[in-house]
């Protein structure tokens, strides 16, 4: 994290190069995940992204990291393994971002649901139904002989009436029993894929990573990478190219490929999530999710969310990712789907604190059902042709939790193309800040150390540890140097924190510090005067002109407003912005 390098170095790291072994289009975590297996075994990939890093469906998840439960009643067992397997690694290797969740299953009836459970189990039935308590067991015990033997969780428990109404006496009325386990989530996704891709430049300082930095064409041999911010335009000829476009695979074949029988590979679904800012909902939680079925038989969450609540999601499919928001329909479906479980629970417009969605780059299929779709990945390879000299490997599908097994076995199949082999395996290797960050039982006094070694309040060191693990620690050494002052209109996070990350983390657009690279959009905890505050922070860092923050500040807020339904910051920012840069 010492090393600085700036975008414009980064871009002319790439004009220096006209060829790559291994070119990578698309910056999601499947994407990331591949360049870092590859980096790891010294190979100097490139990897592309037309916008910011986890800007999609990567960054538009259920932050959940969970071992697949429902893949059991569909017979996907391997993926179930695999699940667990990667859900613990996760746990352990990116123990700063990645936690235990309890999570509780509310039931209506004792026996429901399993000749319909057989059928779907044998692929004779696609139609939903509600599980009783008995098939829930029977499943959450498959799924404790996985935990036991792939994991380390403890055991499942089902709760009678009695027991249930004590725990949860706000659930409605149809609720007979619970039954309770344990899985994972994830605090900062969008910061754990940009701590892959460190990583990953830290193993092999040749590979390269580049935000805003679009495939438009292929010519021949060459493809043709345009900067979304400058225009500039730039040849590169890849041995192999890696489309990791997710929903967006099929039309990078279109554009790379000369085939006209191209085959169809994705067939995305969208799902949004509300972020509520629910005090009583929150106290029922607990700290506890609620995983459960609507009216309809789909599966829904809600967890606790640093102070909020996290609600979700919609399945629906989609044919054009670029045109996806959480519609008004979305969110009152949402809402119907928690007061289907919390009855009494009232949800005013206001309390709607932030929105997102994505579209699950699912495998195109004819499944009645979304939920009926795989959820796990596959590998699809398009040789050379007349026309194109380089071999596409498709990374179709796939899920958060285990990113790091597809983009191993993707790493594997490109390895395999360049007449490689792999010298290390990524199971055990910490994650960014996940690298020399404590158990819990030694974080007491490993906090204690730092505030000692860096003359800091032990609450901020505290704090920063939180945000970013170990990765604080240079951070910390580099505030006792220079000081720090809190923000005017956030003293949680100050001047130089806001700065080191702009400079250190490929910060190039307002958006990606407000929603990627800090929780401040998706906690809801975004005013306009802050935005303004932070706007000016990146000006001064990055050299913007008055004009250049103004349009940050316009397509900033027009963003957020559109696709999280913060519309409360934009009339004070741009009344006042806009009047400025008009006057000059």
């Amino acid at each position: 994290m010492d090393n600085i390098q700036t975008r414009e170095q980064r871009l002319n790291l790439l004009r220096q190069r006209s060829s790559t072994p291994v070119l990578i289009v698309g910056g999601g975590i499947n994407g990331i995940s591949t360049f870092r297996e590859l980096a790891l075994q010294g190979i100097p990939a490139i990897l592309v992204e037309k916008g910011d890093w986890c800007q999609a469906a990567s960054g538009a998840l259920s932050r959940m990291i969970h071992g697949g439960l429902r893949y059991l009643e569909t017979g996907e067992f391997t993926l179930v393994k695999e699940s667990v397997t990667e859900r613990d690694r996760l746990l352990k290797n990116a123990s700063h971002y990645v936690f235990p969740l309890r999570t509780t299953v509310p039931i209506d009836n004792l026996a429901g649901g399993l000749v319909n459970a057989t059928r779907r189990f044998l692929r004779l039935s696609d139609k939903p139904t509600r599980r009783g308590a008995l098939l829930i067991k029977t499943g959450l015990s498959l799924y404790d002989i996985y935990t036991r033997q792939y994991g380390s969780m403890p055991k499942h428990q089902v709760r009678s009436e009695a027991a249930t109404r004590d725990r949860w006496p706000g659930f409605a009325p149809w609720v007979k029993y619970s039954a309770s386990y344990y899985d994972a989530w994830i605090s900062a996704p969008e910061r754990l894929g940009f701590e892959l891709i460190d990583d990953a430049q830290q193993a092999c300082p040749e590979a390269l990573a580049l935000n805003y930095l679009q495939l438009v064409s292929a010519e021949g041999e060459t493809v043709i990478l345009q900067d979304a911010l400058s225009g500039e335009r730039f040849s590169l000829q890849p041995h192999v190219l890696v489309n990791a476009g997710g929903a967006w695979i099929d039309q990078l074949n279109q554009r790379i490929s000369s085939r006209d029988d191209l085959p169809k590979m994705i067939g995305g679904t969208k799902g949004s999530h509300l972020i509520l800012d629910h005090p009583e909902l929150l106290h029922m939680l607990d700290g506890e999710m609620v995983y459960f079925e609507n009216q309809e038989g789909r599966v829904c969450i809600m967890f606790p969310w640093f102070g909020k609540v996290l609600v979700g999601s919609t399945d629906i499919r989609v044919d054009d990712p670029d045109a996806v928001v959480c519609e008004a329909d979305e969110k009152v479906y949402i809402l119907e789907s928690l007061r289907f479980v919390f009855p009494h629970i009232d949800v005013p417009d206001a309390a709607i604190v932030y929105t997102f969605c994505g579209v699950r780059p699912l495998p195109a299929s004819d499944a009645k059902l979304n939920g009926q779709i795989s959820r796990n990945h596959s590998l699809v390879m398009l040789p050379p042709d007349a026309n194109r000299a380089w071999s596409t490997l498709c990374l179709v599908g796939g899920k958060w939790t285990t990113f790091r097994q597809f983009g191993e076995e993707a790493a594997d199949r490109v390895l395999r193309l360049l007449g490689e082999k792999r010298h290390l395996s990524s199971g055990d290797v910490p994650i960014g800040g996940g690298r020399d960050f404590p158990p819990p039982s030694g974080q007491t006094a490993w906090l204690a150390q730092l505030a000692q070694r860096y003359a800091a309040p032990l609450p901020r060191v505290m704090q920063l540890a939180k945000r970013y693990g170990s990765r604080a620690v240079p951070l910390l050494a580099l505030i006792q140097q220079q000081g720090e002052h809190p923000l005017q209109h956030h003293a949680a996070y100050s001047d130089i924190e806001l700065r080191y990350l702009i400079e250190h983390e490929q910060v190039c657009q307002l958006e990606d510090l407000l929603v990627r690279r800090t929780s401040l959009a998706i906690c809801g905890e975004l005013t306009a005067p802050l935005v303004q505050e932070i706007a000016q922070i990146m000006a001064t860092t990055l050299g913007w002109s008055d004009t250049e923050r103004a349009q940050q500040l316009q397509r900033g807020c027009d963003n957020l407003a559109r696709l999280h339904g913060l519309t409360g910051l934009y009339p004070t920012v741009f009344q006042e912005e806009t009047r400025h840069v008009s006057n000059q």
